[in-house]
C-alpha cells in the first residue's frame, strides 16, 4: 500500500493523473519480491523518485512503460510515454535522424522538394513539416552537432544520452520517465538536461541521485520497503523533513532506552523486596511462632503475592522492550561498506605509473610531457564528454595501445569502467568475485563480501538482478578483493549508478584504500570529498587545473 508523508502538504492527485498503478505486486524470478499491492499515482509536473540502490525505482519504471509485466494490478497512462533508460545503448552504425526517429519523415520530404508528388510522402510527413529545424534546434540546445546524416558512432556516450533525451523531446510525449539522466554527462551537458527539465510541461519522473536536478522538482517520492512516500518540494526540502523525522525517533529510542532501564532496575529492586519476605517467611516457618495452618496461608498468599508483583514488573519490561524495538525501527541506519586493505599500501616514493608524450587514439588528444604517479596520489581526472578520459584510463589498465608514446604501470593496477562489463551477469556475486581471487577459499570470500553489505543469500544473487548501485558495489569489491590487491585504481565515472547514500559509502570505503588513486568523474563534489593530491584536466591535452578553475568555468 502507498503511504502518504503526514508532515507533508502534498499528495498527487489520482484524479488529474496520466500515470496511476493501483495494487501492483512485482517479484523476481528468483522470488525476490520488490512491490506488494503498490497503488500510487503521478500527475502533471516534476517529481523525484528517489530511494536506497535496490529499492525498485528502475523496476517501477519499466513496470510504467510496459518494459515489465507486473504479476498483479494495473498500470494506466494517458498519453504516449518516453522513457530514458538507466543502461543506455545505441546502434554505433544508426544514423542520427534514425536514432531521432525522423528518417523516413526527413525522406518523404526530401522527396517532396525533388517534385515527387506521391500520396505516400505527404502521409508520412503529415503536418511535420518543419521537423528538421526542429530536430536541429532540439539538438543544439542539448549541445550537440545537428548533422542529422552522422552516426552514432561519431558520438560520445554522453552525447549519445543526450541524443536520445532529443528523441524523446522530440516525440513531445505526455509522460517523461528519466532513469538516472545524468549519467555519462559532463558538467556543460548536465547544465543543458537542467534546462530542458525546467521547461518540460507534462508528467516529468526523474529517478536518480544528482542533488541539483533533483532540486529543479516539485516533489519527491521516496520508494522504501515497496512502499512511496510523498513530500512536497524539492530535495532539500524533503532532506529537511526527513532529517526531523530522524531526529525525533532518536528521542524517541533515548525515552524509550531510559524507560527500559527504569523497568529493569524495578524488577530487579523488586526481586530483592520479594527475596527478603521470602527469608523472613521462612523465619517464621522454622520458629514456629504462628500455628501451622495459619503460617501455611500467609506463605500462600505471599507466593501469590509475588507472582502477580513479578508478573506486572516483567509485563511492564516486556512492554518497555516493544516500545523501544519499535522506536528503533523508525530510525534509518543504512550500512556503510567497511574494508581494511593493508595489502593495497604503496610507500610514498614509489612509482607508480609513467606516461611520456601519448597521444591518445579516437581524439587526438596529447600528453605532452610525461605524467609519473608515486606513493597513494589520489588524482581527479575532469574533461567534457568525448574528450578521452575514459581512452586514458584504458591505456594505462594495459586494454589500449596509444596511437604513440610510452605507457608503464609499474604495480597491480584495476580498471572499473563505466559499463560495469567486468561482471558475468550470470554467475553470483561470490562467484564473480572468485573469478578475481581464485586462491581464496568461500568462506573468506563470504567473510570479506559481507563487509560490501552481501551478506548471508545477499552473496548469492545472480548480478544480473541487481540494481545499478548493487552492481556498482559488486564490482568494486571484485576489484578490491583481487589477487593481487590492486595498488593502483583506476575508476571511470563511479558515482553514475548511486544514490547519495551510496557516494557516501564509496567514499568511506576508498578513505580505507592505501594505494594510488585516477578517478575520471563529473562529480565535483564526490571529487574534492576524496582528498585528491591532484587536479588534471583533459581537454585536447592533459594540464593540471584546481578546483578552484573548474567550479570557475562552470559559472
Amino acid at each position: 500500500m502507498t503511504h502518504h508523508d503526514h508532515s507533508s502538504s502534498f499528495t498527487p492527485a489520482a484524479a488529474s493523473s496520466l500515470v496511476q498503478c493501483t495494487g501492483l505486486h512485482f517479484a523476481w524470478p528468483d522470488g525476490t519480491t520488490v512491490f506488494d499491492g503498490l497503488t500510487t499515482a503521478f500527475a502533471p509536473g516534476r517529481t523525484g523518485l528517489v530511494g536506497l540502490n535496490g529499492a525498485g525505482k528502475s523496476t517501477l519504471l519499466k513496470l510504467i512503460t510496459g518494459a515489465l509485466t507486473p504479476g498483479a494490478g494495473t498500470v494506466r497512462t494517458s498519453g504516449e510515454v518516453g522513457y530514458l533508460p538507466q543502461n543506455l545503448t545505441l546502434d554505433t552504425g544508426l544514423r542520427v535522424d534514425e536514432a531521432l526517429g525522423i528518417r523516413r519523415v526527413r525522406a518523404a520530404l526530401h522527396a517532396i522538394e525533388a517534385g515527387e508528388v506521391a500520396e505516400e510522402h505527404f502521409a508520412a510527413v503529415q503536418d511535420d513539416w518543419d521537423v528538421e529545424e526542429r530536430a536541429g534546434a532540439t539538438l543544439e540546445s542539448l549541445g550537440l552537432p545537428s548533422a542529422l546524416d552522422a552516426t552514432v558512432g561519431e558520438l560520445s556516450g554522453g552525447e549519445s544520452v543526450l541524443l536520445r533525451l532529443a528523441a524523446l523531446l522530440l516525440r513531445r510525449p505526455e509522460v517523461l520517465l528519466l532513469d538516472e539522466p545524468t549519467n555519462n554527462l559532463d558538467l556543460h551537458a548536465r547544465r543543458r538536461l537542467h534546462r530542458a527539465v525546467d521547461s518540460w510541461p507534462g508528467v516529468l519522473v526523474l529517478a536518480g541521485h544528482d542533488r541539483e536536478l533533483l532540486e529543479r522538482v516539485d516533489q519527491i517520492a521516496e520508494l522504501r520497503s515497496g512502499s512511496l512516500t510523498w513530500y512536497g518540494g524539492a530535495l532539500s526540502a524533503y532532506e529537511e523533513v526527513l532529517a526531523a523525522q530522524q531526529e525525533a525517533a532518536r528521542r524517541k529510542v533515548r525515552t524509550a532506552e531510559a524507560d527500559l532501564r527504569r523497568q529493569e532496575r524495578e524488577l530487579a529492586d523488586a526481586q530483592v523486596v520479594l527475596a527478603r519476605r521470602r527469608r523472613y517467611g521462612q523465619k517464621m516457618w522454622d520458629t514456629k511462632r504462628e500455628p501451622k495452618a495459619i503460617m501455611a496461608q500467609r506463605k500462600r498468599q505471599a507466593q501469590v503475592s509475588a507472582g502477580k508483583h513479578r508478573l506486572l514488573h516483567e509485563g511492564r519490561l516486556a512492554d518497555a522492550r516493544e516500545r523501544l524495538d519499535e522506536a528503533a525501527r523508525s530510525v534509518r541506519e543504512d550500512d556503510e561498506v567497511r574494508i581494511e586493505l593493508p595489502s593495497t599500501a604503496v610507500p610514498p616514493g614509489r612509482e607508480v605509473c609513467t606516461v611520456r608524450e601519448l597521444v591518445l587514439p579516437y581524439t587526438g588528444a596529447r600528453v605532452p610531457g610525461g605524467l609519473s604517479v608515486h606513493g597513494p596520489e589520489r588524482i581527479g581526472l575532469l574533461g567534457r564528454n568525448g574528450a578521452g578520459k575514459s581512452t586514458l584510463l584504458r591505456i594505462l589498465a594495459g586494454e589500449l595501445p596509444p596511437v604513440s608514446g610510452v605507457s608503464g604501470v609499474q604495480v597491480p593496477v584495476r580498471h572499473l569502467p563505466q559499463r560495469l562489463d567486468i561482471l558475468d551477469e550470470e554467475l553470483s556475486v561470490a562467484q564473480n568475485v572468485a573469478r578475481f581471487a581464485p586462491g581464496a577459499t568461500d568462506n573468506a570470500i563470504r567473510a570479506r563480501l559481507a563487509r560490501f553489505l552481501f551478506r548471508g543469500a545477499r552473496a548469492d544473487q545472480r548480478v544480473g538482478t541487481l540494481s545499478g548501485g548493487e552492481r556498482f558495489r559488486a564490482a568494486l569489491a571484485a576489484l578490491m578483493l583481487a589477487e593481487p590487491a590492486p595498488q593502483l585504481l583506476l575508476l571511470d565515472e563511479p558515482t553514475n549508478n548511486l544514490d547519495a547514500s551510496g557516494v557516501a559509502r564509496l567514499t568511506t570505503a576508498l578513505a580505507a584504500y592505501r594505494g594510488a588513486l585516477l578517478v575520471a568523474s563529473h562529480d565535483l563534489d564526490f571529487l574534492a570529498g576524496l582528498g585528491l593530491t591532484r587536479w588534471l584536466l583533459l581537454d585536447g591535452e592533459l594540464r593540471p587545473t584546481s578546483e578552484e578553475e573548474v567550479r570557475a568555468r562552470l559559472d
